[in-house]
């Protein structure tokens, strides 16, 4: 692998992922929009990927290795991006999510399969160029854009559906939300019984981002560490590594981010199968945590 574009995904973990394949030598070519620099070492192209024509003319005649496409959030633009890269590369990995699965509720970890993109309706004409409307139907959104790549494919594909991350320069506020309020004493809404669900470290994922540019399986692939949690379970381990007393919790409308009232942790054996070695939440989560806290 020599070359690799990946778009979007400058910051957070995706910043991991350029700074990886740099470091090993890999020639990476970031194409966003010019909001941040890429890394030292890495190309940048500035396109918006929601304008086709723009996208196609800053890449001009480049061809990759891989694409890592970060920043695919609806149909509409998986099928832009599958016609201007067509001919471009030969391998195309997106960055997915475990909300594919979050109309679902079970018992066990859901596979990959319990999503058939073959059959899975793909609404082109629902109004994806509304920013709102996008993120109130992120699940849904990725998951039509993985059917569109999926079906008559110019080029191996692969959907990494990751689970909620944990760690690092996270811009989300996510955890900052809940260590604010472990700090302060305040309590913190959930529902009336929380489900548990599938997380990952901002490390890992980068890793296993590479690793699945890097190999040579298809399809949709569920990436998380072992051990899944829910909301209860993250902000009592946070009360502890605080030395505060119990978390306490209100089941009110202002629910909190981690808190799920369905159950859709992934089984992540096809990752394990094809040969990725995932940690344990336990093996990170206080190390995180820990960093967490002294940022608030």
């Amino acid at each position: 692998m020599n070359s690799v574009c990946v778009i979007g995904g400058n910051r957070y973990f995706g910043r991991g992922v350029i700074e990886r394949l740099r470091d090993a030598g890999t020639a990476v070519t970031v194409v966003n929009r010019g909001s941040s620099p890429a890394p030292e070492g890495a190309r940048q192209l500035i396109a918006d990927r929601d304008d086709e024509d723009g996208l196609r003319a800053a890449l001009g005649d480049r061809a990759f290795d891989v694409v890592i496409d970060q920043v695919c959030y609806t149909p509409q633009q998986a099928a832009s991006a599958r016609r201007v890269f067509a001919g471009r590369t030969r391998r195309y990995v997106m960055t997915s999510t475990i909300e594919v699965y979050s109309a679902l509720d079970s018992n066990a970890p859901v596979a990959e399969d319990a999503i058939d993109l073959a059959t899975l309706p793909v609404r082109m004409d629902l109004p994806w160029h509304e920013p709102a409307f996008v993120d109130e139907h992120y699940g849904v959104g990725k998951a039509q854009a993985e059917a569109v790549f999926a079906r008559e494919p110019v080029f191996d594909f692969v959907s990494v559906r990751t689970g909620h991350v944990l760690g690092g320069a996270d811009f989300t506020g996510r955890l900052d939300h809940y260590t604010t309020r472990i700090r302060d004493g305040l309590l913190v809404g959930v529902h009336r019984e929380p489900r548990p669900s599938s997380f990952i470290n901002s490390g890992e994922i980068a890793d296993f981002l590479v690793w699945t540019a890097e190999s040579g399986f298809t399809g949709p692939v569920n990436a998380c560490s072992h051990g899944p949690f829910d909301v209860t379970y993250l902000c009592d381990a946070l009360s502890a590594a605080a030395g505060a007393g119990p978390a306490a919790y209100t089941t009110g409308r202002d629910i909190s981010p981690f808190s799920f009232d369905r159950a859709y942790a992934m089984d992540n054996g096809r990752a394990v199968r094809l040969g990725f070695v995932f940690s344990h939440t336990a093996d990170w989560l206080p190390r995180v945590l820990s960093e967490a806290l002294a940022c608030v």
